[in-house]
């Protein structure tokens, strides 16, 4: 399997499953907050080490007793957690909203993020690069990056800086409709040449992806039951980096991807776990497989 850098976030979720959807000055029941591990980055980082890879994770958490609980979980999951950084203070704790058809709200309670770009990404080998942070000035240290290895990157807004990577993902939900009706050149205007693919997803329409050269894909997705979309666009990009760390065109890597999402969302929980993983990959294995009846 690959070598795989993920860039992004660790928390503690406390998850409250609420009796209906959340609406504006309205009263609502919930169960008592039930914990689990959580982020951008600890989510994917475990989807990929779930599927065989070497991963890697660059994120930072507090000096309380809740980073070494993290970190511990991290581990058991077979995440390299050397590249986490420890800040003064709290470590990430964010709060999730559930409603009865499985979508979520995040409340973040406390944040542990880095202000500084984080160097040690440049002496970690790796044959893919996921970013799932915000926040930073990551344009110097991507270039040097993305010029030995692919990058994958969640879509951020202009003013945070540029993003010199070979693709970029992002939620149909969260961009701007300036960066809808147009993503390849919202993607040049954040990538530069660097960019080759711009890829939207559609959550349970699938997702679909823009070349620099003019093609179009599209992937549509499974028609599944929804319990938890916690985490989907995390099991996303996790897909995605997969598929391309070993190799995957655009054409094939894509509809793996909105597999990895679409699965997601059918299980409790932030993340994928092993079993479902390794069910996606012999599924796509023998549907791949030449010699198959």
């Amino acid at each position: 399997m690959a070598r795989i850098v993920v860039l992004g976030s660790i928390a503690r979720d406390d998850v409250i499953h609420l009796d209906q959807r959340l609406r504006e000055g309205t009263h609502l029941q919930g169960s008592p907050p039930a914990t689990r591990l959580g982020g951008g980055g600890a989510n994917a980082a475990i989807a990929l080490s779930h599927a065989g890879h070497e991963v890697s994770l660059v994120a930072a958490v507090g000096t309380d007793s809740l980073a070494d609980e993290l970190l511990a979980e991290l581990s058991r999951y077979g995440v390299d957690v050397g590249p986490v950084t420890r800040l003064s203070g709290s470590s990430t704790h964010s709060l999730v909203l559930l409603d009865p058809e499985g979508e979520r709200t995040i409340v973040n309670l406390t944040r542990a993020r880095e202000t500084r770009p984080p160097r040690r990404l440049l002496d970690l080998a790796a044959d893919c690069v996921y970013v799932r942070s915000h926040g930073q000035d990551l344009e110097k240290l991507l270039r040097t990056k993305s010029a030995l290895c692919p990058i994958i990157a969640q879509i951020q807004p202009l003013h945070e800086g540029r993003l010199p990577v070979q693709v970029l993902v992002g939620s149909h939900g969260d961009l701007d409709p300036d960066i809808l009706s147009n993503p390849l050149a919202a993607g040049r205007a954040l990538a530069g040449d660097t960019l080759r693919w711009v890829v939207i997803t559609h959550g349970a329409e699938g997702a679909e992806a823009f070349s620099v050269h003019g093609e179009r894909l599209r992937a549509t997705a499974p028609d599944v039951d929804v319990v938890d979309t916690t985490g989907a666009g995390d099991a996303f990009a996790a897909g995605l980096a997969h598929a391309l760390s070993l190799g995957m065109e655009m054409d094939h890597a894509l509809p793996l991807a909105v597999r990895w999402g679409s699965a997601k969302v059918t299980r409790k929980g932030s993340f994928l776990d092993r079993d479902c993983v390794r069910e996606i990959l012999r599924e796509w294995t023998a549907r791949s497989s030449p010699n198959r009846p």
